[in-house]
């Protein structure tokens, strides 16, 4: 019997937050990404990476009550170290240095409302 499960990919990741305003200024204006739908009935819309949506959403919208997500989105860049340095110069806190895991840099800071993103760049090969 075939499956009716068949995922082909992930469309949209949410990223719930209590400041729609404040989100629209960070993700749009600071961190440059295509603002392509605001929702309009709800304080929420979809921001574009490259290669997956961030759907921001006000989670009392939607009867949520709103709490920061400690796992963090891990945005590609190719220079972490100068990303970092224009939000920096931004008034943006990372958490901690810039991280070398032998295979890329990290560099981890918040959102407006404490969500958890990353800077990233692969510079080794992934093994087969």
């Amino acid at each position: 019997m075939a499956s009716a499960v068949n995922v082909t990919g992930v469309d949209f990741a949410t990223v719930f937050v209590k400041d729609y305003p404040a989100a629209l200024k960070f993700y749009g204006d600071l961190l440059g990404l295509e603002h392509t739908v605001d929702y309009g009935r709800i304080p929420a819309g979809e921001f574009e990476t490259g290669s997956l949506t961030l759907q921001i959403m006000d989670a009392a919208s939607i009867g949520r009550e709103f709490e920061p997500s400690s796992h963090p989105i891990a945005l590609h860049v190719d220079d972490v170290a100068a990303a970092r340095a224009e939000l920096e110069a931004k008034g943006i806190e990372f958490f901690g240095e810039m991280i070398d895991s032998g295979v890329c840099h990290m560099a981890h800071f918040p959102d407006p409302d404490g969500n958890a993103l990353m800077f990233h760049n692969r510079y080794a090969p992934k093994r087969s």
